[in-house]
């Protein structure tokens, strides 16, 4: 692996490669790394929540980010999996969506700069869909179906961590 490979990665995975994220598929190696994408993309939402002093934003906080975002992944991909494969009859396992969902969530990194989260959000759902088309092997209204029963879920989630948190 060359120094520059990861950032051909994260480019392939936000440009929406649907061939990066049929290569990524199967191969284990890149677990780890899709791992290091979201540890990294929520790291930058919580700096750039950090520098525009958003109320929970602290050293802290940007620590319940980077944690924050790693456990909605593995929850997002079993999600997706469950709905995928039971709902929509696609087919793929555990590893197949954490490595695609994982580096669907490569344009995170922008928000870093304060006022491009939600870029970074939007863009990242665009890249889920084409992820979870290509791990789940189907058509594209399957995997927006997916991805929206799959959000709305998880916001639901979020909702009831954010209700008892307060």
């Amino acid at each position: 692996m060359g120094v520059l490979d990861p950032f051909k990665d994260a480019f392939r995975a936000a440009s929406l490669d649907v061939s990066f994220y049929n290569e990524i598929e199967f191969d284990r190696a890149y677990t780890p790394r899709a791992f290091l994408v979201v540890l990294v993309g929520w790291t930058a939402i919580g700096i750039g929540n950090f520098l525009v002093e958003v109320e929970w934003a602290t050293a802290a906080g940007i620590l319940w980010s980077a944690l924050a975002g790693t456990v909605g992944w593995v929850v997002w991909s079993a999600l997706a999996l469950v709905i995928g494969t039971r709902v929509f009859k696609g087919t793929a396992d555990m590893g197949q969506m954490l490595r695609v969902l994982g580096f669907a969530q490569v344009p995170l990194v922008i928000g870093v700069v304060p006022g491009l989260d939600l870029v970074g959000y939007a863009w990242a759902l665009v890249a889920s869909v084409f992820a979870v088309r290509e791990g789940l092997d189907f058509t594209t209204p399957r995997a927006l179906a997916t991805v929206a029963i799959g959000w709305a879920a998880v916001g639901a989630m979020v909702l009831v961590v954010l209700w008892l948190l307060r």
